[in-house]
């Protein structure tokens, strides 16, 4: 008895040891979109860790706890950082995304806490600090946007379409010319495109005149 005792403290001192090499954050959102516990953190291709806990706090924003598996957290550094997207492998559940808007830097502490950004603000910030690396994040990151459109109600096109909308026209404001004019050639055409294929669902519908609002944002982004 007694040896099966020593076997399993030493088990659990072994396993107590691996989960203290992983890296713990707390990124604070806005929204959530739906996230929940045992949603996946992704970097680039790879599932990199989970959500551990989700809290709604008293200051009316969310909290949310990740794990970070150990082979990944030499990736966490002071220069990425955090979104909530659709999971590009199930599409009725998100995802946290982590991209890095510059390599190097400082590793991230364990228990550190960081605000979350939104898909439109973390990739802009990449392309200020790098613009190759950043429109290589662009074009992933809309490839899979317009395919998630594809697949969900026009009540919830119509949502996403908005929120990138004024997600993106809130960011050009805050941006240089250099990064506002590539926005104008690069992102644009393929919002205007996504406009369309919507406004078509809708004109079947004769819903057609629902997207007035998006095209008045579409034209203040424009005169940006």
């Amino acid at each position: 008895m007694l040896k099966k005792i020593m076997i399993l403290m030493i088990v659990s001192i072994i396993g107590l040891g691996c989960e203290a090499e992983n890296l713990n954050l707390f990124i604070r959102f806005d929204h959530i979109d739906g996230l929940k516990s045992n949603d996946s953190v992704i970097f680039e291709t790879n599932r990199i860790g989970k959500v551990d806990e989700v809290t709604y706090t008293k200051k009316g924003d969310y909290l949310v706890e990740l794990m970070i598996h150990k082979a990944y957290t030499n990736a966490v550094t002071e220069h990425v950082r955090f979104f909530i997207v659709s999971d590009p492998q199930d599409n009725g559940r998100s995802v946290v995304e982590m991209i890095q808007i510059l390599k190097g830097g400082k590793p991230l502490q364990n228990n550190t806490v960081l605000e979350g950004s939104n898909k439109s603000s973390a990739i802009i910030e990449r392309l200020e600090k790098d613009l190759e690396k950043g429109m290589e994040s662009f074009r992933k990151q809309f490839n899979e946007f317009a395919e998630e459109l594809k697949k969900i109600p026009d009540s919830e096109a119509f949502k996403k379409l908005e929120t990138e909308l004024e997600n993106l026209y809130d960011e050009m404001k805050r941006s240089g010319k250099d990064v506002r004019d590539l926005i104008q050639k690069e992102m644009l055409p393929r919002l205007e495109q996504e406009l369309e294929n919507l406004r078509k669902r809708l004109h079947e519908k004769g819903r057609e005149n629902e997207l007035k609002p998006l095209e008045i944002k579409m034209e203040e982004i424009r005169k940006i």
